[in-house]
């Protein structure tokens, strides 16, 4: 990693975790894989900034602990990449098996359980699908009914104030270090 720890992708360790290089690899991860209009890729780390805040709004008395577990949802992309559905499905369990264990060492480094409980993940979940028809409907090319139709249809008025960013990957990188930084200030 950039910040010179060695990382074991088959047994990570929270002491080999450092919110810099997970910013920092998931600013430089193109979510659609990259076939988006604008000028910079949608990168994981701007998706999971997004999620996050959809998290808050759908859930208003989130601990801060849950805030921040939405925001790392996506963490292990940092280093095994973004891959559709789809792809992952055909990798196998191999590919979840790697995740799990990824997502784990890095939920015990924040102070998070290693295990997001079934609950919150279906509310992170929830954010996460309405962050996905947005990136659809705004960057991808579909139509609003072909994303109410792969992603469920979000209440528009909850996202009416909200729209995809493209930008350089190192702002995004900063911005997502920052948030990071205050969520965890508020433990």
């Amino acid at each position: 990693m950039l910040s010179g720890r060695r990382l074991d992708l088959l047994d990570p360790t929270p002491m080999d975790i450092e919110v810099e290089d997970i910013a920092h690899g998931l600013a430089f991860v193109a979510r659609w894989n990259g076939q988006t209009h604008g000028d910079y890729a949608y990168s994981v780390a701007e998706h999971s900034l997004l999620v996050e805040e959809l998290f808050g709004r759908l859930c208003p008395r989130a601990t801060p602990a849950e805030r921040l577990t939405a925001l790392l949802h996506d963490a292990p992309e940092y280093v095994i990449g973004d891959m559709i559905s789809p792809v992952k499905a055909a990798v196998g369990p191999g590919y979840e098996d790697l995740d799990k264990r990824l997502s784990a060492a890095i939920h015990i480094r924040f102070g998070l359980q290693a295990v997001t409980p079934a609950r919150l993940k279906k509310q992170i979940k929830k954010a996460d699908r309405i962050s996905a028809w947005m990136e659809a409907t705004q960057i991808a090319g579909f139509t609003r009914a072909e994303a109410n139709r792969f992603f469920g249809a979000p209440d528009i008025d909850m996202i009416a104030d909200l729209s995809i960013r493209l930008r350089p990957p190192v702002e995004t990188r900063q911005d997502f270090t920052a948030r990071h930084a205050t969520l965890m200030e508020m433990f």
